[in-house]
């Protein structure tokens, strides 16, 4: 069924509702930190205000440094956010895409009290330039809310494959409403083919019990679609934790698969020490990787459970799996000893 595969223990306490004082003592510590550090980019009000003004900026690319530059200029007419103190506190962010975290963002200065901000700021980003010119630039105009609940005033996407590089100068562009590509086409991140099972304590067998605890039974199958992070494509690979769990032992990783956006990883994973109970309770964190030598870059995941939000009886971030992540595993649930099979898009987690 699978070229290669993986067999370790579910290690947690189930029958005490806080963390194990033992050697998982730090196990629930560390869920937040682990599942939280892939966070999502969409954040801010993006509906309160309608997009109006302009924005001056110039592109340039440093050859010797490697370096794309942003020349972010000046905004003019921007929309006033605080009607009652006629305000905005605008300043200008940057995101390359597809993939928003592999880059990061960058941003200029808060100017307060001004709906025409002067900047005149350069905002750097270090790339190969054949792979910016896979990217596309987002440049996005926000007011400075100073509780954090910003405020979108206009944005300028820009595919970078066909800028005019010997183009250096200050040009005016007008501030757009938030773009469907942005919205809707930066989160499709791939979609995953995968086979679930759960066998029961002593389901294959009178005695001995076989097996002697429950098993769930984990099959990658394949990728498609995922984020072109490169001219040659990615090498994924894709990493498992059943949480609470996020000890070493519970850790599982594939094969990594090089220059292809649609793997086929066919990798078998089993956890054992599992009881029935359990299943309500623990989560499968599937996330797929592309490998760098220095870094791997998040590229999307998914996760299997009844997205309670609850974990014996603590509350968690991470049981938040979608309508059809938590079908999947509630067929699992139903239909011991058989194989589910799913087709479940990948997403920010």
């Amino acid at each position: 069924e699978s070229d290669t595969a993986s067999e370790i223990s579910f290690q947690f306490n189930r029958h005490k509702k806080t963390p194990s004082i033992g050697s998982h003592s730090s196990d629930m510590a560390s869920v937040s930190s682990v599942s939280g550090s892939v966070l999502s980019v969409y954040s801010g009000d993006f509906g309160s205000v309608d997009a109006q003004g302009t924005v001056e900026f110039a592109l340039d690319y440093d050859e010797k440094n490697r370096e794309f530059q942003v020349h972010v200029s000046q905004c003019k007419d921007l929309a006033v956010v605080d009607e009652k103190k006629g305000r905005s506190d605008p300043y200008v962010k940057t995101y390359l895409l597809p993939d928003k975290a592999r880059m990061g963002k960058r941003k200029t200065s808060v100017k307060k009290r001004t709906v025409n901000p002067i900047y005149n700021e350069v905002l750097r980003y270090k790339i190969e330039k054949m792979v910016l010119l896979i990217q596309k630039l987002n440049l996005s105009v926000w007011h400075n809310d100073p509780l954090g609940r910003n405020s979108f005033l206009g944005e300028i996407e820009i595919d970078l494959a066909s800028w005019d590089w010997s183009n250096r100068k200050l040009n005016w562009y007008l501030l757009k409403p938030r773009s469907l590509s942005v919205v809707n086409g930066v989160d499709h991140r791939g979609v995953m083919s995968l086979s679930i099972k759960y066998v029961p304590p002593g389901s294959l067998g009178k005695w001995p019990k076989n097996p002697p605890s429950g098993e769930v039974h984990i099959w990658v199958k394949d990728v498609k679609d995922l984020l072109q992070l490169r001219p040659s494509g990615v090498d994924s690979f894709v990493k498992c934790y059943v949480l609470p769990d996020t000890s070493k032992k519970s850790y599982q990783k594939t094969r990594i698969i090089k220059r292809d956006t649609n793997p086929v990883f066919n990798h078998t994973i089993v956890y054992d020490g599992f009881h029935t109970e359990d299943l309500k309770d623990a989560c499968v964190e599937l996330t797929v990787w592309d490998h760098e030598k220095l870094t791997n870059h998040f590229l999307g995941g998914i996760r299997l459970g009844l997205g309670t939000g609850l974990s014996y009886g603590i509350s968690v971030d991470w049981m938040d799996s979608t309508q059809e992540e938590v079908a999947f595993w509630q067929e699992m649930m139903l239909a011991a000893n058989e194989w589910i099979e799913g087709l479940l898009p990948l997403r920010s987690l």
